[in-house]
């Protein structure tokens, strides 16, 4: 099996975001998650954002490990 090497970058563009470093940075600086808030249900992403989160972390998928990265990211 084929392992992918997914990064923020990837991830943003997957989600069809600007996957500039610049968008990124600005992004995160204006998002974030409380602790009772999961990613998948994050009110600033669109449901098909939130459908692909749900579906790879349901199927375990190779996007899972950065995911867990961007979850990660919008707790501050």
């Amino acid at each position: 099996m084929e392992k992918f090497n997914h990064d923020l970058h990837h991830l943003f563009s997957q989600l069809g975001m600007d996957n500039s470093k610049e968008f990124i940075e600005d992004y995160l600086q204006h998002h974030s998650l409380d602790d009772s808030q999961t990613l998948a249900d994050a009110p600033f992403l669109k449901p098909s954002q939130q459908a692909f989160i749900k579906e790879s972390q349901n199927e375990d998928a190779d996007w899972c490990e950065v995911i867990d990265q961007f979850d990660a990211l919008l707790r501050k």
